[in-house]
């Protein structure tokens, strides 16, 4: 596998091509070997790859990935994930306020309620470990409503704020609408790894 340092050795850009081949290939021999292995030590070691290696070494190999492919899902995932452990506070508090709005979503994203710092982490593990060793689709549409529950509460911390802070309100509501479709490309590939069609 060629690893992004050693990518950017190589004269010239990479041929897009090239960097898509490696980003597929890359995502399925992290899901699929796995699911073969069925170790927990390999699950708790891949659910923690960024914090390893870096969410700069991930974005070289998956960022430019199209939502619809295993790759841009994964992206999308660790992303959350990331975004999750560095800022546990924020995150517990958008759902707080996202989970009234939307409290079907509250039941498939699985948050104890209301939700501390360390729950949304937990709950993020827990949906990355679903993609290693559950069902994927599952842990896909969890994702897409934990994303669902914080656009909302982005959505309402936006109001709140706009009165004080306008640009902060618009960075908020732009937030809130990204998180939203986030969530759409979440359950589009959920359908797809149903359809066995996400490569």
């Amino acid at each position: 596998m060629l690893d992004p340092r050693a990518a950017e050795e190589i004269p010239g850009s990479l041929d897009p091509t090239l960097r898509g081949e490696i980003a597929h290939t890359t995502a399925a021999a992290i899901v699929h070997r796995a699911r073969a292995k069925e170790d927990p030590e390999v699950v708790d070691r891949l659910v923690r790859l960024v914090e390893h290696e870096g969410l700069d070494v991930v974005a070289g190999l998956w960022a430019d990935s199209p939502a619809e492919t295993l790759p841009g899902a994964l992206w999308r995932l660790y992303v959350l994930r990331e975004w999750v452990r560095r800022d546990p506070t924020t995150v517990a508090e958008r759902f707080r306020l996202g989970v009234d709005a939307a409290p079907v979503h509250e039941v498939v994203a699985g948050v104890v309620s209301p939700p501390g710092p360390s729950d949304v982490r937990t709950v993020a593990d827990a949906v990355l470990s679903g993609v290693f060793a559950g069902d994927l689709a599952v842990a896909l549409e969890r994702a897409a409503a934990f994303c669902r529950i914080l656009a909302v509460g982005a959505a309402f911390d936006a109001d709140s704020v706009d009165l004080v802070d306008s640009d902060r309100g618009t960075r908020l509501t732009r937030g809130a609408a990204s998180l939203t479709r986030t969530a759409e490309e979440l359950e589009q590939a959920a359908t797809m790894w149903r359809a066995d069609r996400l490569e």
